[in-house]
């Protein structure tokens, strides 16, 4: 019987069968675990798209926003930058007069001591001519 080439047939398919039998009740629990990740990741991909869209959406009004904001930053550095300048010119402009009031004031005092003087020399002459 251990030389019969039947006997080695079917104990090779028995085998066979045996080894085949536990190779699909190991892989019962493998495809079972594969099925659940692939709910779970259905589930992922159906989330992602649903807030994926409104995510991106707010991502671009954030970004929007921010440029905004950059132009309102930059207008209002470009206004403090003007109005600095203006106020850099009103300083020219009054220091410019402040030199020319003193100016004038020193030719007003200066007037006023020539014409002193001339007052008084024509003060005095005309006493010394009234006393001679």
């Amino acid at each position: 019987m251990v030389s019969d080439p039947l006997f080695w047939l079917s104990c090779s398919l028995f085998l066979m069968a045996l080894s085949l039998t536990a190779v699909l009740l190991l892989a019962i629990p493998v495809l079972q675990e594969i099925g659940r990740a692939a709910r779970s990741a259905e589930k992922l991909f159906d989330t992602l798209h649903r807030e994926f869209p409104s995510t991106l959406h707010a991502i671009r009004l954030t970004g929007l926003e921010i440029s905004e904001l950059t132009n309102d930053i930059d207008s209002g550095v470009k206004s403090a930058s003007d109005m600095v300048k203006q106020v850099d010119n009103s300083l020219n402009v009054t220091q410019i007069q402040i030199k020319k009031v003193q100016t004038g004031t020193r030719r007003l005092v200066k007037g006023f001591q020539v014409g002193w003087k001339t007052w008084n020399r024509s003060h005095m002459r005309s006493e010394e001519t009234d006393q001679s």
